[in-house]
């Protein structure tokens, strides 16, 4: 479940679908925006357009000073206002008041959200100046828009004035709901064309499944299978891109292990022919003497390196480890008896492992005495030598610290090369460079992996981590791609 939950998170087709649903919905959410800001500019357009009307109509009105019920001149403002209201219908979220001398006389039949004529404040903001005028005023009914008109009829004394009011937050909530419906209906498109968006990108992109469970079933020990190719399309071109990759890897397979068979022979041969003439060898003690020392130990030299050799190869086959439950703390007080054998050092272990781990306890152990002998080679007789295991979070570590040179930051990735090596330094290097390439071949073939930490003039402190519950995969635990390493050593 949770390997197939994986799967479908960095599927191909969940990353188009993704990223079709995220631009479609920016775009949702941009064009939702910018709909609610032309709706509410609208809206207050309208409103500032309706407060204008009923400004003109008053003012006809009042130019004309006839009543239109009686078709005789008003004789006061109250007659003039209350036709006015009587032939004038508010518009929603609208109310109207009539204003003589200051003080309200009459408003709008309709029953307004808040009683306007009833707040002081408001009430003098209508009747502030002898001109008419536009303005806006919060009350607790939100922000209301309004307009005012001063009114006078001939040869009455009273003053009176027309206010037109708007609630601007009640026509703008109005909006707001319809851009709410807008957005859902919107987001629900949206979720709909991603269902099916899923099934069309399922179907086109079905070939390329098909080509991952043909590239899976090829085995990484014959390149002999290719990917069939139909058709001219990109489907068809990533196949034959795929197809000339076998091809490259197949080659250079074949060429690697034409390294490794070459290589042991052409080490092997000489060892023959060196053993061949130490048979010549003649009776002279002190001849026979040098010659014996420089060819034994020329032997030994590629012995070794044949030893390695096979090492590196055989790293790559699927019986290269044989894993088991280990002891840790057993495990770490053997390796500290092994380790001080090597030379003169003071050996410190600074932190045992508990519990135990799956793992090649024969591998692991050779790794770690390669790294010992490292770290050997990089210090002097009395300089101390740390050695460490922790287990955490599902992972084993393994560490062995040196007071030498250390290893600067731009070699410690060149020094996990075959027949690579650190810059010159504190130290001597009497081995072939193929002895942290043997280290990382068994930290991969786990599972893990080896680095180095620390700076120059630093020390160095080789890590090896490796899984606890031991190598997974396949079945094949030691299978390893690309092996590297080997500098220091």
């Amino acid at each position: 479940m949770r390997r197939a939950a994986r799967h479908v998170a960095t599927s191909a087709r969940l990353h188009i679908l993704g990223w079709q649903v995220l631009l479609v919905g920016v775009a949702l959410a941009g064009s939702v925006l910018v709909s609610r800001e032309v709706l509410l500019a609208r809206a207050d357009e309208r409103v500032d357009r309706g407060l204008a009307r009923q400004v003109a109509e008053l003012r006809r009105l009042a130019t004309a000073s006839v009543d239109p019920r009686t078709s005789r001149p008003f004789t006061d403002v109250r007659e003039l206002l209350e036709a006015h209201l009587e032939r004038t219908i508010p518009g929603s979220n609208e109310t109207m008041l009539a204003l003589v001398d200051g003080r309200p006389f009459r408003r709008s039949a309709e029953e307004p959200v808040y009683r306007l004529d009833n707040d002081p404040r408001v009430v003098a903001a209508f009747v502030a100046g002898p001109q008419p005028r536009y303005g806006t005023i919060t009350t607790p009914a939100g922000e209301v828009r309004f307009a005012t008109v001063p009114v006078q009829v001939a040869g009455a004394p009273e003053r009176g004035v027309f206010a037109a009011a708007v609630f601007a937050d009640r026509e703008r909530a109005e909006v707001q709901e319809v851009v709410r419906v807008l957005a859902i209906a919107g987001f629900a498109a949206l979720a709909l064309a991603g269902a099916g968006g899923w099934l069309v990108a399922g179907r086109v992109l079905a070939p390329v499944r098909e080509l991952r469970r043909t590239a899976q079933a090829i085995s990484d020990t014959d390149f002999s299978r290719r990917i069939p190719v139909a058709g001219r399309d990109e489907i068809a071109e990533l196949a034959r891109t795929f197809n000339s990759m076998l091809d490259r890897l197949e080659d250079a397979f074949a060429t690697q292990r034409a390294f490794v068979d070459d290589a042991g022979h052409e080490l092997r041969t000489p060892i023959t022919i060196i053993s061949g003439h130490l048979e010549l060898l003649s009776d002279d003690p002190a001849e026979r003497t040098e010659t014996v020392a420089l060819v034994t130990d020329e032997l030994d030299r590629m012995s070794r390196m044949v030893d390695d050799l096979l090492t590196l190869a055989k790293a790559r086959q699927p019986d290269f480890l044989r894993v088991a439950d280990v002891d840790l703390v057993a495990f770490t007080d053997d390796l500290m008896a092994r380790v001080g054998a090597l030379a003169p050092r003071r050996w410190r272990l600074a932190e045992a492992g508990s519990g135990t781990a799956v793992m090649d306890r024969h591998r692991i152990t050779q790794a770690l005495v390669q790294l010992a002998q490292n770290a050997v080679q990089h210090t002097g007789v009395g300089d101390e030598v740390r050695l460490g295991c922790r287990s955490r979070a599902g992972v084993v570590r393994f560490w062995v610290a040196d007071s030498g040179p250390g290893v600067a930051p731009e070699d410690r990735d060149r020094i996990f090369e075959r027949f690579a090596r650190g810059r010159p330094g504190r130290g001597t290097s009497e081995g072939a460079g193929l002895g942290l390439a043997i280290v990382r071949a068994i930290a991969v073939a786990h599972g893990g992996d080896v680095q180095v930490l620390g700076g120059p003039g630093e020390g160095a402190t080789f890590e090896l981590a490796v899984p606890r519950r031991g190598p997974s995969g396949t079945g094949r635990p030691g299978a390893v791609v690309g092996v590297v390493a080997g500098g220091r050593d």
